[in-house]
């Protein structure tokens, strides 16, 4: 069972749920003051389900995208029409 420790101002109890995990611990660090209207601070232990490793996306990216060619007989250069963009000409000076 993985666990982390989350700092909260606001006070649970434990089995609640914070941040989608259930408390196991609850620790107060700075009891809240009602006079002057201050929250406490509290830690609380919670329980981390296990994470599933997804695959990275470029090394599935790169096992489905067909390779290039790598000779430069097969290079052609992009047109202004292909781009998709205005090609400004500044005048000289």
């Amino acid at each position: 069972m993985l666990t982390k420790t989350v700092r909260s101002r606001f006070n649970h109890e434990i089995g609640e749920k914070v941040e989608g995990c259930t408390i196991l611990e609850k620790r107060t660090i700075m009891e809240p003051i009602e006079a002057e209207k201050r929250r406490g601070i509290y830690d609380y232990e919670v329980e981390v389900p296990p994470m599933v490793e997804k695959p990275r996306a470029r090394a599935a990216a790169r096992a489905t995208a067909p390779s290039r060619p790598s000779t430069p007989d097969t290079y052609t250069r992009t047109t202004p029409e292909e781009m998709g963009a205005v090609i400004r000409r500044i005048p000289s000076r």
